[in-house]
């Protein structure tokens, strides 16, 4: 096994959590990825249902991120399913994923095995052993339940927390946030796929403890139905407050220009670029970090770029060993 010099914690959900793995797994650092378990939509929710696991889709989007299969195997993983059978939108690695459980009996340890015939680069980890509801309460006092609806009403979000209160963080997941060098928020929806990993008390307490560097990297557009409006301070406020403290320590921002055209596209449904407040940032004691890291997928979507986030991750473990 080789004995990486330093070890990163990255906490997230969505596609914006494997995003982040794929240009980190590039370099010499230990990695653990801590992924939410409170999704109920889809195939992962139809499958915690039925099968009465937690859902599987974020974990296997960063099992593929960080395997070291040949591609073929990675598009075997993803492969999904489609026509009129009782398989019709499942992903193979949902399936897998959900199956391991059941003959192993403990979901942490099935994405274990399934990390070893990825050959996964780094270590996948449930925030929680066990699935979490996640409710909204909006600021006119009412309430939502279920991850996927809660941005489906388009209404400023209060907080959010979980209607089974009693589950707690897997050990594993709260050491690797005490050990690490580096914690950092991947970039994802705010308060469906982020702060979830934060509510649990154990995780909050770590994060907040932590000797670790912690590193938020913002998103690149607004999120209707989450964070209309929002500026870069108002997405680590609304973590901050979650996690019940000041943890955060800097915040990366795209500093590159997006041209008019997709802003426009965007602005017709309801999205805008997250405006950089550095004046209100620096009152916070927030270090900025600007970079160029917006790109543009083959959708004509605005994506951070990995590869460039992964440098400077890995640049700003090495000025902090100076």
């Amino acid at each position: 096994m080789i004995d990486y010099e330093f070890k990163v914690v990255v906490i997230g959900g969505g596609t914006g959590l494997p995003t982040i793995l794929r240009g980190l797994k590039r370099y010499p650092v230990e990695i653990t990825a801590i992924v939410t378990v409170a999704d109920d939509g889809g195939s992962s929710g139809d499958l915690r249902e039925d099968l009465d696991v937690p859902p599987p889709g974020d974990i296997r989007n960063v099992l593929v991120a960080l395997s070291e299969v040949e591609p073929l195997v990675q598009e075997l993983f993803q492969y999904r399913f489609d026509g009129n059978t009782p398989l019709n939108g499942h992903p193979t690695g949902n399936l897998l994923i959900a199956a391991m459980t059941n003959i192993t009996g403990d979901f942490a340890t099935a994405i274990q095995g399934l990390s070893e015939v990825l050959k996964v680069r780094g270590r996948v980890l449930p925030v929680c052993n066990r699935s979490l509801n996640l409710c909204a309460e909006y600021t006119d006092g009412s309430i939502m339940l279920g991850e996927s609806n809660i941005p489906q009403k388009d209404k400023k979000i209060r907080r959010v927390y979980y209607e089974n209160n009693h589950h707690t963080a897997l050990d594993e997941a709260v050491d690797a946030i005490m050990e690490a060098d580096l914690v950092m928020l991947a970039p994802g929806s705010l308060y469906t796929s982020i702060i979830p990993n934060l509510l649990l008390p154990e995780i909050s307490q770590a994060i907040t403890r932590a000797k670790a560097m912690t590193v938020y990297c913002c998103n690149i557009m607004t999120q209707p139905g989450e964070t209309t409006k929002f500026k870069v301070s108002d997405h680590i406020k609304a973590i901050e407050e979650h996690v019940g403290g000041r943890f955060i320590d800097k915040v990366l921002v795209n500093d590159g220009q997006i041209e008019d055209d997709i802003i426009n596209r965007y602005k017709e449904q309801g999205s805008t670029v997250v405006k950089i407040d550095s004046k209100i940032l620096k009152e916070m004691k927030i270090e900025v970090i600007r970079s160029r890291v917006a790109l543009l997928s083959e959708a004509g979507e605005v994506r951070h770029n990995f590869k460039k986030i992964a440098a400077t991750v890995f640049s700003l473990l090495l000025d902090d060993e100076e």
